[in-house]
């Protein structure tokens, strides 16, 4: 039990925030609060750009230390719709809050500024949508994914991210995570049984195909690892990352959803054949879960790539306008091409693996029960 409690600890510790002083700055946790109004202002000959607009929103404070407090807070307009926050009566916001002196007597001693707008409301209303669904027609099996999803989001959080942060190979990292995050995800849904270990295997090992493809395509089409703008973000906060290994391990997390309901469906199916017709070898098992196999390699692995094309849209539109040598050879659609392709060859692959494990597991395991059960009935006879 020390144990148990020491580990948590430790994971969870490595999260806590800490508002520390750096570089005589002190860190000050956001607030959130309302506009109760919003007025323009001319910014005619402050060489600001012809596009600009001044707000200045009178904000009232609902959170935090300065709970109450209102404040005019000034927010320009460039024009940029990916930068601009435009505000009106009774939006909810984000504030930004930096000390200006070293000890903080009053809100006087703050500076206040609009970090975004208020969205998490949105998405609680989304998620609890999801969730009583999931439970109302789920049932047991939609409770028991319910606490899967919140076990893979904990370890992504507290265990694969500091794990990162700390200097661990990422690659590694993240296949351990993912093997946990399968192993929990299947025995809470399938149980303890021949078919979900079978799953599990098959998962695992295609995830290990998985990571050596990553690494050979970011190493010979040499990807940087900065695709995207968040990268960059995070290379000024963390320059020591290795960040293609970050890559080869987004990658290897991107396909494991999919491997995992593969791995589940051609298990199940193999399970549901043999308790139909209990005779059959395990040869005929898998030439019938390598039947099964195919139909599902279709949807899955174009399920997978419409992930990818749907998540990159904006990719595929400006392709209209940059000349497709170009245009496929740019670092950040070469990766998106990478990372779809990758899941799919893993895909294929776990549909023979799970099959042929899935096979023999169950086959020998009701051979095995069916085998004691008839020496138990010798022995009360």
């Amino acid at each position: 039990m020390k144990r148990f409690l020491l580990l948590l600890i430790l994971v969870f510790g490595l999260n806590l925030p800490v508002f520390a002083e750096a570089n005589g700055d002190i860190e000050l946790p956001s607030a959130s609060g309302v506009v109760e109004s919003v007025q323009y202002e001319d910014i005619t000959g402050l060489q600001q750009g012809d596009n600009n607009v001044k707000q200045i929103a009178k904000v009232k404070v609902l959170s935090g230390q300065f709970k109450g407090e209102e404040r005019y807070i000034d927010n320009m307009l460039t024009g940029n719709p990916a930068y601009d926050i435009p505000l009106k009566k009774g939006d909810k916001v984000v504030l930004h809050l930096e000390a200006n002196s070293p000890e903080i007597v009053s809100s006087d001693d703050v500076n206040f500024y609009i970090a975004d707008l208020k969205r998490d409301n949105t998405l609680i209303f989304i998620a609890g949508a999801f969730f009583v669904l999931l439970v109302l027609i789920g049932k047991k099996k939609g409770l028991a994914s319910l606490i899967s999803i919140a076990a893979t989001i904990c370890l992504m959080f507290f265990v694969l991210m500091p794990l990162i942060l700390h200097g661990f190979c990422p690659i590694a990292s993240a296949v351990l995570v993912s093997i946990i995050s399968s192993a929990i995800t299947i025995y809470l849904v399938g149980g303890f049984n021949a078919k979900s270990s079978s799953a599990v295997f098959g998962t695992v090992l295609s995830l290990v195909i998985a990571a050596g493809l990553s690494m050979g395509a970011i190493y010979y089409a040499r990807l940087t690892g900065f695709a995207g703008e968040e990268n960059m973000f995070l290379y000024s906060a963390h320059p020591n990352l290795n960040f293609t290994g970050i890559l080869s391990a987004s990658m290897i997390i991107a396909a494991l959803g999919a491997l995992m309901d593969t791995a589940v469906s051609i298990a199940s199916t193999i399970n549901e054949i043999y308790e139909t017709d209990k005779s059959l070898s395990i040869k005929q098992l898998f030439i019938s879960g390598m039947n099964v196999g195919r139909d599902i390699i279709g949807t899955m692995s174009n399920t997978l790539i419409l992930v990818y094309l749907g998540s990159s849209l904006s990719l595929v539109l400006l392709s209209s306008n940059i000349d497709l040598q170009k245009f496929f050879n740019l670092n950040q659609v070469a990766t998106e091409i990478s990372s779809a392709l990758i899941g799919s060859i893993a895909i294929l692959a776990c549909v023979p693996i799970t099959a042929i494990i899935a096979a023999y597991m169950i086959k020998n395991q009701k051979r095995k029960l069916e085998f004691n059960f008839g020496e138990n009935k010798k022995g009360e006879s």
